[in-house]
């Protein structure tokens, strides 16, 4: 399908600064674009990721993306959808985490042949200009009341907004400027909320560059639920791009719990799956629902996507292993991933620990009487295998990798005792 076509049946297009212009562009040359990312924290988040996904469909269809992360606007802070100042970050502490999303941003996009990916930094060219370079060029050439009627400025007026968040949208106005000079960038994508400073980067090309210049820009709609939720959030909060500080089984978790509701709009959003295989998904939705099909092919294209096939493959192995309850050919490294947030229960190496005293120390049941009675009656199992005897013995037989033991009470109680 043509790109344009695609990303409108995606539901990918939120605003345009010339529709026919950008759909006249892209049907007489390949162009080179960009996207870019303040390094707010040394990961991204699933939240960031919408306009880079659009954009290697750009590369996808031929299209040079260039891919921007922010070491200097990361040091300035977008006003954008914050009611208040942010704090502000070292330069070391902005590099660390210049160098953590560029690394995520590589497993995205392909950096070899003529269209590979331009990774890009504004620091290197905003860094070491002077204050009076920066008024004297940039600043002459934006109006007060035109960066005013900003959403972005205006929605902090009433609550109080510095100089330096309020020059925010010039400097990414630079960076527009800047890379259409020196590399022949035509157009920018962002989320909803760029919109602002999008726009004052094509008045910066029209103000600065040669007669005749023309630019374009096109955002993304920010992603939202069905049930008016906020997209991102887990239960222990937002759903990283870095394995530590989001695991690829919470990863893939969080993917294939995705409401019937939601589950096609995130197939067409996020994966670069056909429109014949998504429509075919939208079709077991309405018809078998209960084999979740959809949110199965979107769990395994995004975590393959991020984490690759040796991270999918481990959590659907976890998965499997949890919805049987038979956990005992799991690793270390998958005990860890797949009960993360269970409780648990440090014991000190013992020769001998009786099954009923640790139920009991462990807090699984609040007495030896009940825990008596718990084993008795089928309903403790050890690393997936019930045990019914009272006297029973823990050895080191019932230790994963010799650190874990997974006891289960009823049919969904985890508790992780650590050795």
């Amino acid at each position: 399908m043509e790109l344009l076509k695609d990303l409108e049946w995606r539901g990918i297009i939120y605003q345009q600064t010339d529709e026919e212009g950008i759909k006249d562009l892209l049907s007489k040359e390949k162009i080179s674009l960009y996207c870019g990312v303040d390094p707010t924290a040394d990961s991204m988040h699933i939240g960031h990721l919408l306009p880079f996904l659009t954009l290697r469909r750009f590369q996808n269809a031929g299209h040079r993306p260039i891919v921007l992360v922010g070491g200097a606007t990361g040091l300035i802070g977008d006003p954008s959808g914050k009611s208040e100042e942010r704090k502000l970050q070292t330069l070391e502490q902005v590099q660390l985490n210049v160098d953590g999303i560029r690394k995520q941003l590589e497993q995205i996009f392909s950096v070899e042949g003529e269209n590979g990916a331009m990774m890009v930094n504004n620091y290197d060219w905003a860094g070491s200009m002077d204050v009076v370079t920066f008024l004297r060029d940039f600043g002459k050439n934006v109006g007060v009341n035109y960066m005013l009627a900003k959403d972005t400025i205006a929605s902090r007026l009433e609550t109080g907004i510095s100089f330096t968040e309020f020059t925010y949208t010039i400097l990414q106005a630079m960076d527009f400027y800047h890379l259409y000079e020196k590399h022949g960038c035509k157009m920018q994508i962002g989320g909803s909320d760029q919109w602002g400073n999008i726009t004052t980067g094509l008045e910066l090309i029209r103000k600065m560059s040669a007669e005749g210049s023309k630019a374009f820009g096109l955002t993304i709609p920010l992603v939202t639920k069905a049930d008016g939720t906020k997209f991102g959030k887990s239960e222990s909060g937002a759903v990283w791009l870095d394995p530590e500080k989001t695991s690829p089984y919470e990863f893939y978790q969080f993917w294939i719990n995705t409401a019937d509701a939601d589950v096609v709009k995130y197939l067409k959003f996020f994966t670069f799956l056909e429109k014949e295989e998504i429509e075919a998904l939208e079709k077991a939705v309405e018809e078998e629902p209960h084999l979740r099909k959809a949110q199965k092919a979107l769990a395994e294209e995004m975590t393959r996507m991020i984490h690759g096939e040796e991270s999918l493959q481990q959590a659907i192995r976890i998965s499997a292993a949890l919805f049987s309850g038979d956990i005992k050919n799991l690793s270390a490294d998958e005990i860890k991933q797949g009960f993360k947030d269970v409780p648990s229960f440090t014991v000190e190496e013992k020769e001998e620990q009786g099954l009923v005293d640790l139920l009991v120390a462990a807090k699984i049941s609040p007495s030896k009487r009940q825990a008596r009675e718990d084993v008795t009656n089928g309903a403790v199992s050890l690393n997936g295998e019930r045990v019914t005897d009272t006297a029973y013995v823990l050895s080191d037989a019932d230790k994963i990798d010799g650190q874990f033991t997974i006891i289960r009470r009823g049919k969904k109680k985890y508790f992780m005792i650590k050795y």
